[in-house]
């Protein structure tokens, strides 16, 4: 697995969507940020995301977020949400969101800028070993 890379299918739900049958703009950012969530059971199995902001006490909060609306998506279809980690910081990480149809039509694209930080002090803090660790790794479970 390359932990730099996380990718799921996804079908359009109705709950998704505005009255055009269309996906209203914002859901893309819960897909997102659903998306996010699933990497981060991937790359720390044992803590999962809801450890990792539950029992560590550490977040990652957006900081960032640049969006380009490509083409619609309709209710129903069939697309694939992608996550590339393009750069990895000393306290941040930047990663490239995508939803493409099934004939690789890109319908909507994100670049986000996520910052760690403590859910205690609510500073940003040095990316944990842990996170880095699996993050750099090419075994990651």
């Amino acid at each position: 697995m390359n932990p730099r890379h996380f990718s799921r299918s996804h079908r359009i739900r109705f709950s998704e969507c505005d009255p055009a049958g269309i996906v209203f703009y914002p859901q893309y950012f819960v897909m997102f940020n659903d998306l996010l969530e699933a990497w981060v059971d991937q790359l720390l199995p044992e803590l999962g995301f809801a450890g990792y902001i539950g029992t560590l006490r550490q977040g990652l909060p957006t900081v960032r977020l640049e969006a380009d609306f490509r083409a619609i998506s309709r209710m129903g279809d069939a697309v694939t949400l992608s996550l590339d980690l393009e750069r990895l910081g000393d306290k941040s990480l930047t990663l490239a969101l995508a939803c493409t149809g099934t004939e690789g039509d890109l319908r909507m694209q994100v670049r986000q800028v996520l910052v760690t930080t403590s859910l205690v002090t609510h500073q940003a803090i040095p990316i944990p070993d842990m996170l880095r660790r699996a993050l750099t790794s090419e075994n990651t479970n």
